[in-house]
């Protein structure tokens, strides 16, 4: 079953509560925090939030495509934080807080870009601004794992930190054909 597994990175500030979302979602497998799309190999905690390596705190979702679909993981990646809000999750501030989103394959590409189009018009209807999430190709990207004590950190500590800045707009549920 492994082998039918697909993966999917996204960075929506603080990576703590993100993960959480996430392995809470029906079909995924398996979630683990840390940093892409930085220049330094290896970084650290410290180093990320220096500004300088470049990197963002990133949740990397491994999902069976047989039970959520990649949509489904892009909608609660939209409506989990502010994606008009640049290097900024509520007081979370720094390059490694942006939006992001690396994808692993040509149709998460479009179907990423298609959801953005979707909520950025459902935003613009409420007068919120663009939405400036990065999307990008992963491939050739490295995906880092952060320090053991990130991992799970909302599982190992219920009550701790959750910083997520959401916009309270809905994603819209779009008819396909």
């Amino acid at each position: 079953m492994s082998s039918e597994l697909e993966v999917g990175y996204f960075a929506t500030g603080c990576f703590w509560g993100a993960e959480r979302r996430f392995w809470n979602l029906p079909g995924v497998i398996h979630t683990s925090v840390g940093y892409m799309g930085g220049t330094t190999p290896q970084p650290t905690y410290e180093a990320v939030c220096t500004g300088k390596t470049g990197h963002a705190e990133m949740v990397e979702v491994r999902y069976d495509p047989r039970v959520v679909s990649y949509h489904r993981l892009l909608e609660e990646f939209w409506t989990m934080h502010d994606p008009t809000s640049l290097n900024k999750q509520g007081g979370d501030i720094g390059t490694q807080y942006r939006s992001a989103i690396f994808t692993t394959s040509d149709a998460q590409a479009a179907e990423a870009l298609a959801s953005r189009n979707i909520y950025n018009a459902a935003l613009a209807e409420q007068g919120m601004d663009e939405i400036c999430t990065e999307i990008m190709d992963g491939t050739g990207v490295t995906y880092w794992p952060a320090e053991e004590y990130h991992q799970k950190y909302l599982q190992k500590n219920p009550n701790g930190y959750d910083c997520h800045s959401s916009t309270g707009v809905a994603f819209p549920q779009v008819a396909t054909s």
